[in-house]
């Protein structure tokens, strides 16, 4: 069987046991505070577990896009290394809610795997959960017996709480679960060692294919567990292993998953690649450069797929949060092929149609969004080998590669030589016992400020004889780390329940914003959170009409009110399909009837820009072309952001265009066609625009502005009718991504400020100039300018000559050069620069250092002559820095040609006879230099 047939035989196996088949959530997670990535088939589900939401469907079965890479599931270190790891995975599931158990669910997978894939029931083991006397569980004897009608009882193991007790997080359903695990090592080998003894322990040949839970558990806040009012099945099998299995094959690699991949890396780089039954050992010099090509093939050919999927499902690389995810899984790829497979350029993005290729019947999305794909990746994949060429060159200038360090007796000389040394260089190299080290801050420089990874430094130093202070390096990541986890930590109390009513509790919270701004409200249940320190509460009502925080829009905020007290409503955000509101106070009586009220004004202006980004996107695409899809929005009171794919910045007439056609639109007062619960086929079928990366029901809310010019799907909040805008008026265009644009714009009130700010400069100006043709006064104004610039122009050149025939007299012969260290009068950047480079053309073995006094502050000047930096290894950038120090400022340059500017007027002498004491000396400090 193909890796096709493998999926399509489970979907039809589920189906025909009574499973509705749904498709897979995006791989990047929205309104889940607690996940970036779909990292198991059961988040979508998630809601239905915590009893938020009731069932459509009693059975379910699918294959989920899943993602680990960080967090509690952190796999990316091994991904390459070993054959079974990998980035993103599918993840084959069936589940029951509420509805059947172990027995069915143990059946079917025996089924399923013994007679439907026809595995071989000798290489078969399962585990069953022996029980934790702690937590006061009992051994799984329900699951062992229903496994002892399919197995051999010599097979069946058991397993600890660790491998064999499921939980969804800190908090939440959990339970026993059932692991199956096949040993595909060859005959003679299960011979010689029974395969009971290596299920996991980690042996490349025997791994684990599906586990079966049995969530019969609510794990609270306090660590106690209580009892599901309904139990529920959730299977997880990874399809990667599973077609390993079933195609006999040693490695996850060696399947049809992902040999065309590879088989591509070999036709590219003319490098074979050797299958590795058991994974190739973690990289090192004293390995075969074949070993690190057979990594490299296997880290390309599953980057790719993750990669690809993220950014199809809306996650772009970027410097923060998820984006930093993929930006980082993208970087380790083009690293691998870089160091191993001798490529120096983009080689990812050609990989993409491949994937695309063999997905196209299943998730059909990246073949549709190819094109974008592979613009975003070359982007990234070129900027990066950049930083790895200039990392490249940051290590080889560090002075210990160079081979010109201190001597041995550093310490002994440390007034003289060595406190130059270490002031330039004492951050990048230590010396220990007797050995040159990289100190854990340089290194940490390259890997945080520079992208540079870290086993690459290690790569290069070993190359160079250089030691590495890790344990310095590992002492600021954890820093860096901890710092993240405080900014981001977030602890909950378990819900307290106040109206009881289980068919309430069963349900979403009724939303009622599309149509008022105020309701009578209980409170179904509150829970208390800790975020950053500051407490709050968060409040699910029966119904609500505030708009809870999604598609780019923001929440309501407003409050709610009992006849006894009032409290702010400061925020609304969505947890899967949770509606909370968040509070700062908990009422004094929570089981009150409350009214809450929406902040009116505030939701209106929302409305106008989120109605706005509507008649934007459809503007765009009119302007620049359909290949514009919106990338990305936020919409609040103040403003609108919306960014769209486009490959180049957008000209001024283009963009006049688009405010034009928005602004005609709203004059048209369009008035707003919104169709609730329109089955999604008939809403594609009318055209309406949907988002990749958005994951959508079986009914959708369309919201169309001109049936011949805006439709989209869209669950936000909208104006009544166009002319409500106002205006609109685009305030700036840019790029944020890899063929990602970016417009910012207002309407509305905001729109109305920014007419009226504009028309005071303009009068501002007129009053100035008295003049009413302000134009023509301001052109008028610059030609004088110019006139008197290029008198000026003629003056410091008169000067300048002066001066250098002047200061020429004082050049001094120091160790065959000729030096000029001087103060001078000068009045501006460019009359030092002329003057240096004119000294430099008339004078041999120039080593000149200019000081001068620009606007009350101290600059400095360094030219050297050509052969004196190759000869002398003179770097003007290097010593410009040492000297920069004396004036309390910065600067830098080339090596033959640096400045710098400061901030302490008083030490441009100690500057310039520091200069003087670096070029009299002797010392080896000179070749560091």
């Amino acid at each position: 069987m193909t890796s096709t047939e493998i999926r399509k035989q489970f979907l039809d196996f589920f189906e025909s046991k009574g499973h509705k088949i749904v498709p897979s959530a995006p791989i990047v997670v929205k309104n889940d505070p607690t996940l970036m990535f779909t990292n198991a088939g059961m988040n979508q589900f998630k809601d239905l577990f915590l009893g938020n939401e009731q069932a459509k469907f009693k059975r379910v079965a699918d294959t989920q896009k899943c993602l680990r890479v960080s967090g509690k599931h952190n796999d990316l270190e091994e991904v390459g290394i070993d054959t079974y790891h990998h980035t993103m995975f599918e993840m084959l599931g069936n589940w029951s809610f509420g509805d059947y158990f172990k027995k069915e669910a143990i059946e079917w997978a025996w089924e399923l795997l013994t007679k439907v894939y026809g595995l071989d029931k000798d290489r078969l083991y399962v585990t069953v959960f022996e029980g934790d006397k702690k937590e006061g569980l009992a051994f799984d004897k329900d699951a062992s017996d229903e496994w002892k009608k399919w197995i051999n009882p010599n097979r069946i193991i058991n397993g600890n709480k660790k491998d064999n007790f499921w939980e969804m997080g800190d908090t939440g359903p959990c339970g026993p679960c059932s692991e199956i695990h096949i040993d595909l090592r060859t005959d003679a080998e299960r011979k010689s060692v029974d395969g009971k003894t290596l299920v996991n322990n980690d042996h490349p040949q025997v791994i684990e294919i599906w586990n079966l839970v049995f969530m019969e558990f609510n794990r609270k806040a306090d660590g106690g567990l209580e009892k599901l009012p309904a139990q529920h099945v959730d299977t997880g099998m990874g399809f990667e292993r599973l077609c390993r299995a079933i195609e006999a094959k040693s490695s996850n690699y060696d399947t049809d998953v992902f040999m065309p991949y590879i088989r591509f890396i070999e036709k590219e780089t003319g490098i074979r690649y050797e299958s590795s039954a058991g994974g190739d050992s973690p990289l090192s010099l004293g390995e075969g450069q074949g070993v690190r090509q057979n990594i490299a093939m296997r880290v390309l050919s599953d980057h790719i797929r993750t990669i690809s999927f993220a950014i199809c499902d809306g996650q772009l690389p970027s410097n923060t949060g998820a984006g930093y995810v993929i930006r980082r899984i993208l970087r380790r790829a083009v690293r691998y092929y870089y160091s191993f497979l001798e490529v120096k350029e983009p080689f990812l993005y050609k990989m993409i149609p491949l994937v695309g290729e063999a997905f196209k019947d299943i998730f059909p999305e990246v073949k549709q969004k190819q094109e974008f794909i592979i613009n975003v990746v070359r982007e990234e994949e070129n900027g990066f080998l950049k930083t790895l060429e200039s990392g490249l060159v940051k290590l080889e200038m560090a002075p210990s590669f160079t081979g010109k360090s201190p001597p041995d007796v550093l310490p002994d000389r440390l007034k003289d030589l060595g406190k130059p040394f270490v002031e330039k260089y004492g951050n990048r190299l230590e010396f220990r016992n007797g050995r040159k080290v990289l100190t854990g801050g340089f290194v940490f420089e390259l890997y945080d400020t520079f992208g540079f990874p870290l086993d690459l430094t290690q790569l290069v130093a070993k190359e160079k004889d250089v030691d590495i202070d890790i344990e310095g390096f590992n002492k600021l990541l954890e820093r860096q780390k901890s710092r993240s986890r405080k900014a981001t930590e977030l602890t909950t109390d378990d819900w307290v329940e106040t109206y009881h009513d289980t068919s309430l509790q069963m349900q979403q919270t009724q939303f009622l914003g599309y149509d008022q701004l105020y309701a009578e409200i209980r409170i179904i249940k509150y829970r208390k959170v800790k975020s950053k320190g500051k407490e709050q509460f968060q409040l699910v009502f029966d119904q609500t009409p505030f708009y809870a925080e999604s598609g780019g829009q923001i929440g309501d905020t407003g409050i709610i009110e009992s006849v006894n007290e009032k409290i702010k409503i400061i925020d609304t955000q969505k947890e899967n399909n949770l509606i909370i509101h968040i509070v700062e106070r908990l009422p004094e009586n929570p089981e009150a009837v409350f009214m809450a009220k929406v902040d009116a004004h505030k939701r209106k202006l929302t409305e106008d820009n989120h109605s706005a980004t509507h008649l934007v996107h459809a503007a765009l695409r009119k302007v620049l072309g359909t290949h514009v899809e919106q990338k990305g929005s936020l919409v609040n009171d103040e403003h609108l952001r919306f960014d769209f794919s486009h490959f180049k910045a957008m000209s001024d007439e283009e963009i006049l265009q688009v405010e034009k056609i928005v602004n005609e639109k709203i004059r048209e007062n369009i008035p707003l066609n919104e169709r609730r619960n329109v089955p999604i086929d008939e809403a594609k079928k009318l055209g309406a625009m949907a988002l990749f990366g958005e994951k959508y029901g079986d009914s959708v809310r369309v919201i169309t502005f001109d049936e011949n010019y805006s439709r989209e799907l869209c669950g936000g909040t909208h104006v009544k009718a166009t002319g409500q805008i106002g205006l609109f008026k685009i305030t700036s265009e840019a790029a944020v991504a890899a063929g990602v644009r970016r417009i910012e714009a207002i309407t509305a009130e905001g729109a109305e400020e920014w007419v009226n700010e504009q028309w005071a400069v303009v009068n501002g100006l007129k009053e100035l100039l008295k003049a009413k043709d302000i134009v023509k006064s301001v052109e008028q104004l610059l030609e004088e300018k110019n006139v008197l610039l290029k008198k000026l122009e003629s003056f410091e050149n008169e000067k300048t000559q002066i001066l250098k025939q002047s200061i020429k007299s004082r050049v001094k012969r120091i160790n065959e050069i000729n030096v000029l260290i001087e103060k001078v009068d000068i009045s501006s950047a460019d009359q030092l620069k002329n003057l240096s480079f004119e000294l430099k053309k008339e004078i041999e073995n120039l080593f000149c250092v200019i000081g001068c006094e620009l606007n009350d502050k101290p600059m400095l000047s360094i030219i050297i002559s050509d052969n004196l930096v190759k000869e002398k290894n003179l770097h003007a950038g290097n010593i410009i820095k040492d000297l920069a120090k004396e004036i309390q400022g910065g600067g830098g340059g080339q090596p033959f040609y640096a400045t710098a500017g400061g901030n302490k007027l008083s030490g441009l002498n100690g500057a310039l006879e520091k200069a003087k004491a670096i070029i009299k000396s002797n010392d080896p400090i000179i070749d560091i230099l």
